[in-house]
């Protein structure tokens, strides 16, 4: 990107925030959620990329629903940009964060973050990632967050600073690892926003019907320094600048210590807890994201499932014979609703997103 282009974003992206500034939030947001709807017309690549991706985790929800949900989270996405990011270090500080955000059922790992022992944080692209570490950072938690650069380096300096104004220590991913191994070390936490797709050389592990590749860095940090992982988002209340922080899993070190695979075991695990931030906000996910682009080398080659990865899918200790079936399909098979009730899996929050009753099979029952 010449300079010229990334000098004309930035200058972009200043007069947005400044046409904005005198306004409401959530009057911003509604306006915000009114060009979403615009873009979501023209532009059909994403959209129809989206849309796949919904029916690919919730096969059972009606296609009008399905579409609609798509609308709803390209408006939240421009949410995010347009409002939450120029806007969150305006009206959201020390004295009147309760006023915008609630902690939700953050004190199941109040004693993660109150503790001197390091451990890890893990979000995705779900409600908002850039609220979670700086309301955590603001309340007094000493945080680290692991970020790829943006492209445009006037943005990326900008937003920097707006992450950084609460207290969050944020690290670049080129060449992390050893700067990571110092904080943790030091007993400090580590944030990942973890629902990237990691490449052809990353971890396969289940993420709704399919198998998705994911960094193989928090488990094997995890692993070595034998330090839990906290996993958690932070969720939009009314379509309003409000969140709150909802934890969706904690991984302790003592769940891995049997496994047969502890790397295959933990990257699986945290990826649950994704998807189970997804199913609870599906409305507030990125499904624009290119999230199963990777494919096993198995699918590349259109082979079936090697005999040797399905054994190891297998012990994964919730998986099941129809998931286990799914997960050997090409990514644009047709999806069976059965494979994905699981237990302890969680309903939409939002009434209109809970998926309807599916009619399980006899082996579906078993597996259960």
């Amino acid at each position: 990107m010449g300079i010229a282009t990334e000098l004309t974003q930035y200058a972009a992206a200043r007069t947005v925030a400044a046409l904005f500034s005198p306004f409401d939030p959530e009057q911003n947001l509604e306006t915000a959620r009114l060009i979403a709807r615009m873009y979501s017309r023209y532009s059909r690549v994403r959209r129809e990329r989206a849309r796949a991706g919904v029916a690919r985790a919730f096969p059972t929800l009606d296609a009008k629903i399905q579409g609609e949900l798509v609308d709803e989270c390209i408006g939240h996405m421009l949410g995010l940009f347009m409002v939450d990011a120029f806007a969150m270090p305006r009206v959201i500080g020390h004295e009147n964060w309760q006023d915008r955000v609630r902690l939700g059922n953050v004190g199941r790992a109040m004693k993660h973050l109150t503790s001197d022992k390091p451990c890890l944080f893990v979000t995705g692209h779900v409600g908002n990632w850039e609220m979670l570490g700086y309301v955590l950072a603001l309340v007094g938690f000493e945080m680290t967050a692991l970020a790829r650069p943006l492209d445009n380096r006037f943005i990326n300096e900008w937003l920097l600073g707006v992450r950084q104004n609460s207290g969050l220590k944020v690290i670049t991913k080129w060449g992390a690892m050893e700067e990571l191994q110092t904080v943790i070390e030091s007993g400090g936490k580590v944030g990942f926003i973890a629902d990237q797709n990691a490449g052809a050389d990353g971890l396969f592990v289940p993420f709704f019907s399919r198998l998705a590749s994911t960094y193989k860095s928090i488990p094997l940090l995890a692993l070595r320094y034998q330090i839990p992982i906290v996993c958690g988002y932070a969720r939009r209340i009314g379509g309003a600048l409000r969140y709150e922080l909802r934890v969706t899993d904690i991984v302790e070190p003592s769940d891995w210590a049997d496994q047969e695979d502890p790397i295959l075991y933990i990257g699986a695990r945290f990826n649950r807890a994704l998807e189970w931030m997804i199913r609870e906000s599906p409305e507030q996910y990125l499904w624009v994201h290119r999230r199963w682009n990777s494919r096993p080398k198995h699918e590349r080659l259109g082979q079936p499932m090697p005999e040797r990865l399905s054994k190891k899918l297998e012990t994964i200790p919730w998986m099941t014979p129809a998931l286990l079936n799914e997960l050997g399909k090409p990514l644009a098979a047709s999806v069976d609703a059965n494979a994905l009730v699981l237990d302890g899996a969680p309903c939409a929050i939002e009434e209109r997103y809970r998926l309807p009753a599916v009619a399980m099979d006899s082996s579906s029952k078993d597996a259960r």
